[in-house]
């Protein structure tokens, strides 16, 4: 058990970002971490409560209740030190005994209130922590950061005093080199040059993580609401003051941009409403000088000014309403979750997971936690280096995710669709398309898979004239590819239907040596530990045969994401507490699954409490190796594994992968209709992962 105190070194240092950071960092290698905040910072905003917020909503542990500063100021004035500090080891006694790791968020400095200053080094040594110095770069050069270190380091006692870890450098805004900067540091700091303070890592400036949302704005400037459309998930990259004609502000009309005129600029309205009608997203409209739309205008525009952007009426002028958007506070609402998610995965992103591993020592149990699933699911993506279709070419959300898949070097994406039209799409979409993301044209290419698929389906009848016509359709053209061994997998379903994304791959691909059946899985992200579901999306009634062969499918689906499979084979009965036809064909699953794969861990019949719940598994099934520990789980029918993961999806607010395809020669993937980018990313990876798996079998 290891306790890591962050402590800052100068003021606005991005504590509490870096704090959840590194559990999140810390989450990601599967150890079980806790987090906690002595002391309750007296700001911004009076605001204290944020960063127990942030981490309750994001990972989901029980969070001590900090001691306010009022109590903390009383106790060291009036010489009760000592029963402060016991007081506060009391409070993170529990946290830190029940984690592998525990992540302490030390005290922002404070210039109003001197007298905490000494507080983190006397916590951190009656914690008996190890000591992380967040350091704030801004515009120093290095022999300032160095001299700002070991002078916090002296505050400290010196590294031979207190146990310190490394530092994390944070607003390195304009670095490129990070590695190079420490380097630099080292050489004007001897306790940096000697390794006794590790560098953990920077963490860059990301505009992106600045976005404020529509509704943050709205309540910071006091604005009426005209429209509340999308206000809550609106994000704001850029302001922009239509002061001119609309010849001079079209080509400012961008994606995330909130256009600020005053109400009676009809100009300006017609323009941003075909703008958006265009299919640009724009933020949202500020209206000023509190003078509404004229009516015949909020008419003609009425499908843009009502139902696709917010709008906001401020009753200041143009020009004052520019300056408080400057002023505006930019800490993180606390009901952003959105937004702090994406900044403490940019800050784990930015951490060393080698330092992290050297200090962290052995957890006391392997876990896949969503946060180390879907890491390892990108890790493990980019070592695959696998070319994967896309279908659905000029969609916007699978041009936006095939970029990232690119940027990140996730996978090697297709994009199939007409050119002309996937670079209009992204233009509008306000995102660019790297020149090397190969974009192929369907009517260029479409006569070279006839004659191959007329061979396929010979057997069924086909000619050359109906292959040609099934070709048509783009979803057939990429399951072709994947035949011909021109790609490596498929991803299709953001406006596909399910049928139409699988009848292609069981028509061309069939399934895998081995298999008798394609079934599907979902992962299901819980919060502390990944769940695997199947089969709750293709066979409607399996027989004991073809359940032991799902069985054994979703395992090796498991294997191949990193997750060790205790397979439950779920049943309205547990062991010999009931009978019936449907009891005796799960049992008989289990028996087949191992006969035919002695290496798993699997048992059933097992109702599911049985098979979740500690407590109710030793009850009912006390020598069970799964009951109480299960973390795959097969479905004996398509009713109750369908029903089963809509309702944890739903009732628990889960976020579920899949569903992924088993069973096939080459994968693909189906997506639901509703899937936003970072869904179609990790669905890629997931599709490039089966493929490296099916390869080395």
């Amino acid at each position: 058990m290891r306790t890591f105190y962050l402590a800052p070194v100068g003021p606005n240092a991005g504590l509490t970002s870096v704090s959840l950071g590194m559990v999140r960092a810390f989450e990601r290698l599967g150890i079980k971490v806790g987090f906690a905040k002595p002391i309750a910072d007296a700001w911004p905003l009076n605001d204290n409560k944020r960063s127990l917020h942030f981490a309750e909503s994001l990972f989901h542990i029980d969070i001590p209740k900090p001691i306010s500063v009022g109590y903390v100021e009383k106790m060291i004035g009036t010489g009760q030190m000592n029963q402060l500090l016991e007081e506060i080891v009391t409070l993170l006694s529990i946290t830190t005994d029940t984690y592998d790791i525990t992540i302490i968020e030390g005290l922002a400095q404070d210039a109003d209130r001197p007298i905490l200053a000494s507080l983190n080094d006397e916590i951190a040594r009656n914690l008996r922590a190890d000591v992380v110095l967040v350091v704030p770069v801004d515009k120093r050069s290095p022999s300032e950061i160095a001299e700002q270190i070991e002078i916090a380091l002296q505050q400290y006692g010196g590294p031979d005093h207190t146990s310190f870890v490394g530092y994390v450098l944070t607003k390195t805004h304009g670095i490129e080199d990070a590695e190079q900067l420490h380097q630099q540091i080292a050489s004007f700091s001897k306790t940096i040059a000697a390794k006794k303070l590790l560098f953990i890592g920077a963490i860059p400036y990301e505009p992106t993580l600045m976005e404020a949302r529509v509704s943050d704005i709205a309540s910071q400037l006091e604005c009426r609401v005209l429209s509340d459309a999308n206000i809550s998930t609106s994000r704001v990259k850029s302001y922009m003051v239509a002061a001119r004609s609309v010849e001079f502000i079209a080509n400012r009309l961008k994606p995330g941009v909130l256009v600020i005129t005053p109400g009676d600029r009809d100009d300006i309205l017609l323009a941003t409403s075909l703008a958006v009608l265009k299919g640009i997203p724009i933020a949202g409209l500020l209206l000023t000088n509190d003078f509404e739309p004229r009516p015949t205008i909020h008419e003609l525009c009425s499908p843009v000014l009502t139902h696709k952007i917010p709008v906001l009426l401020s009753p200041l002028t143009t020009y004052e309403t520019s300056g408080l958007l400057d002023k505006m506070d930019n800490h993180i609402p606390m009901d952003d979750i959105e937004r702090i998610t994406k900044v403490v995965d940019h800050v784990a992103d930015h951490l060393d997971g080698d330092i992290l591993k050297i200090k962290l020592g052995q957890p006391s149990e392997k876990r896949m936690p969503p946060a180390a699933f879907r890491y390892q699911l990108i890790q493990s993506a980019r070592i695959a280096n696998k070319r994967i279709v896309l279908p659905e070419g000029e969609e916007p959300r699978t041009i936006k995710a095939a970029i990232i898949c690119h940027e990140k070097g996730i996978a090697h994406c297709i994009l199939l669709g007409n050119p002309e039209r996937i670079q209009e799409v992204a233009l509008a979409q306000g995102v660019t398309i790297p020149p090397d993301l190969q974009i192929l044209d369907p009517d260029l290419i479409r006569q070279r898979y006839v004659m191959p698929m007329e061979e396929i389906r010979k057997g069924k009848g086909l000619t050359a004239l109906q292959a040609e016509k099934q070709l048509e359709d783009k979803v057939v053209l990429g399951t072709m590819m994947i035949v011909q061994n021109e790609v490596d997998g498929l991803v299709s379903g953001a406006i596909h239907t399910t049928a139409n994304t699988i009848r292609p791959a069981l028509q061309l691909i069939k399934t895998a040596p081995g298999s008798t059946i394609v079934s599907s899985v979902f992962f299901m992200l819980m919060p502390d530990q990944v769940y695997v579901y199947g089969d709750c999306a293709v066979n409607p009634n399996p027989t004991s045969d073809q359940l032991a062969d799902i069985a054994i499918q979703s395992a090796d689906s498991a294997i191949a994401f990193g997750i060790d499979p205790r397979i439950a084979m779920i049943s309205y009965s547990t062991g010999t507490s009931g009978i019936g036809e449907d009891v005796e064909k799960v049992k008989e699953a289990t028996r087949m699954v191992k006969e035919r794969r002695p290496d798993l861990i699997i048992d059933g019949p097992l109702q599911y409490d049985a098979a979740t719940v500690m407590s109710v598994g030793m009850q009912k099934s006390p020598n069970s190796p799964v009951a109480g520990r299960a973390n795959v789980f097969i479905f004996p029918d398509l009713n109750t594994g369908n029903t089963t993961y809509k309702a944890v999806q739903r009732s628990a607010n889960v976020i579920s992968v899949g569903p992924m395809l088993q069973g096939l020669k080459k994968p693909v993937n189906d997506l639901s209709r509703g899937a936003l980018v970072d869904d179609i990313v990790y669905t890629i990876a997931l599709t490039a992962i089966q493929a490296a798996a099916i390869e080395n079998n």
